[in-house]
């Protein structure tokens, strides 16, 4: 069975390369699928498309949405590792415009970055030790989304982009 998904997206500024590095290290497989980002909207929470690229579009904001970041964390029973962000009400704001008239209360997301994703990698202690002496960014900038999308477990390929900062 063929299946297509499509996500909105922030992607991490290659400026941040460090995060990329790790992700090839560590979790290869998933580095090859997709960029560093941090998930805006989910498939299941973005159709009609059309309506939700209409909101983007009404979308404006006078500088970059920051996300500042907490330390790293393992997540799936220890196999997966995650950089979480701190509670951001404009991320929050961000997702209930782009979902404005479609789901009106869409529920809580928690903006992070995958690093290791158990799916296809496995954190041990030893790995996590060391990803610990790894100086990573305290926030990140973001000022386009993206349309992405997967199809058939495959790589994820832009779709669209769309600027919201003036």
């Amino acid at each position: 069975m063929k299946s297509t998904r499509l996500q909105l997206t922030l992607f991490v500024s290659p400026v941040n390369d460090i995060i990329e590095t790790i992700r090839a290290t560590f979790n290869p497989i998933q580095h090859s699928l997709i960029a560093a980002h941090i998930t805006l909207c989910r498939e299941d929470e973005i159709e009609p498309i059309e309506h939700v690229i209409e909101n983007i579009n009404t979308i404006c904001y006078d500088a970059p949405l920051c996300i500042a970041l907490h330390p790293i964390l393992r997540f799936n029973n220890g196999n997966g590792v995650l950089i979480p962000a701190e509670h951001n009400d404009e991320f929050q704001f961000l997702r209930r415009s782009v979902l404005k008239g479609i789901q009106n209360n869409p529920r809580h997301h928690d903006p992070h970055i995958t690093l290791m994703h158990p799916r296809n990698s496995t954190c041990t202690d030893a790995i996590f030790t060391q990803l610990m002496t790894y100086t990573l960014p305290d926030r990140l900038y973001f000022d386009t989304i993206s349309l992405i999308e997967q199809r058939n477990g495959g790589k994820w390929n832009v779709v669209d982009q769309f600027k919201f900062v003036k």
